[in-house]
């Protein structure tokens, strides 16, 4: 944005697609004010816009923005309480008067877009928590503007195909519980409101299958994970164990952590003199980042399935879809795109992922600090993304 563009923007009253403050550091306020920028309820298609550093009166209040602000500001699109994730920038431009952040925000393919359970909208020049109607609207949009797999309706399937009782105790966790209460609308448009039936063809979404679905690998030939134990370093061996795993997301998560704890033995290393420690083979948490990782990035679309090899010397998970959006090899794994944004917010809903756009950064420094060579990770753009992780070596 140039400075004559600024200028431009401070000097129009605040509207649906412009909020100003003198605040840097009033989280909530961004989050409600991104949020209801990402939903663009009037259906402008254009970007809003967040001023930090201007009054009311168009004016600047002398703030000086530091690269913490914008530090600060960055980390709302990013901490997982808006979902999905809304797309902006976060810039600093200085004025005569004092400093501005920008912080732009393009519409929401995916709407609605929650903070903290509730759907934020603009409503003129204010924000405000969308009623049933608007949230309806902003639902039935999505059904026109979703591309990726996972927001697809499967059209195959019906309602049936669905664990209800798994859905409500996910929408528990996914929504603020004072619009639980409030909510008196049919199953379907529930479901619909997180992008887990459209109701513009009556059937589940490949992510409602995913996640709550009775039978999901009907619909998904590919949605099961192979795991494979090996004695020794080749995969000619034959397996000491072997399973396929699947069923719905939780379900094939707790029982591929299982096989986690089971595979990851320890030894007992002697240091500082006559001390001595236990050491697992592998940072559990390491592996199991790894894994979530595949599990939200993986081509739902594949009929292959993640694998899950250990070898006596090392883990290798093999991900069906390779690097997607603008990540690519040069720049993994700092530049993040999510090929199923609901997948994504679910696991984030869950608990199984902290922040996003971070685990594979936590999984090398857990290895690390416990003593495993750093992962290896062939990036194909294209077809299988696998990770080998070695052993901790004896010392």
């Amino acid at each position: 944005m140039t400075q004559q563009e600024l200028e431009e923007l401070i000097s129009k009253t605040e509207s649906d697609r412009i909020e100003k403050t003198i605040s840097t550091r009033d989280y909530k306020k961004f989050a409600e004010a991104i949020c209801a920028f990402a939903n663009d309820m009037p259906r402008h298609n254009l970007p809003g816009y967040l001023l930090i550093g201007v009054k009311d009166d168009n004016t600047l209040n002398g703030s000086t923005i530091t690269d913490q602000d914008l530090q600060y500001l960055a980390s709302v699109r990013s901490d997982g309480q808006i979902l999905p994730q809304p797309a902006m920038t976060v810039e600093k431009i200085s004025l005569p008067g004092g400093d501005v952040a920008v912080v732009t925000v393009q519409p929401s393919v995916l709407p609605p877009v929650r903070y903290n359970g509730n759907v934020f909208i603009r409503v003129g020049p204010r924000r405000a928590i969308a009623n049933e109607h608007e949230e309806r609207i902003l639902t039935e949009r999505r059904s026109v503007l979703a591309k990726t797999f996972d927001n697809m309706p499967c059209t195959e399937a019906h309602l049936k195909d669905l664990s209800l009782i798994a859905f409500d105790a996910y929408r528990q966790q996914a929504i603020a519980p004072e619009i639980i209460e409030e909510n008196h609308r049919e199953t379907e448009l529930q479901l619909a409101s997180l992008r887990f039936y459209n109701i513009m063809t009556h059937c589940p979404t490949y992510a409602g299958l995913i996640l709550f679905g009775n039978n999901s690998r009907y619909f998904l030939p590919g949605n099961y994970i192979q795991f494979l134990q090996f004695p020794g370093n080749s995969i000619t061996d034959i397996p000491v164990d072997q399973a396929e795993i699947s069923g719905d997301l939780v379900t094939m998560i707790k029982a591929v952590e299982l096989r986690i704890k089971s595979i990851n033995t320890t030894k007992l290393i002697h240091y500082s003199g006559f001390q001595e420690k236990l050491v697992p083979d592998y940072s559990e948490w390491a592996v199991r980042e790894l894994l979530m990782n595949a599990m939200m990035h993986r081509d739902y679309a594949s009929n292959s399935p993640i694998r899950f090899y250990v070898f006596s010397d090392r883990i290798e998970i093999h991900n069906p879809g390779g690097l997607f959006g603008e990540s690519n090899t040069g720049n993994f794994p700092n530049v993040n795109a999510y090929r199923n944004p609901t997948i994504a917010e679910a696991l984030k809903v869950l608990g199984f992922v902290n922040r996003f756009g971070y685990g594979v950064r936590r999984a090398k420094a857990l290895l690390s600090e416990n003593g495993n060579p750093e992962p290896v990770f062939h990036l194909a753009e294209t077809g299988v993304f696998t990770v080998i992780i070695y052993k901790k070596t004896s010392s």
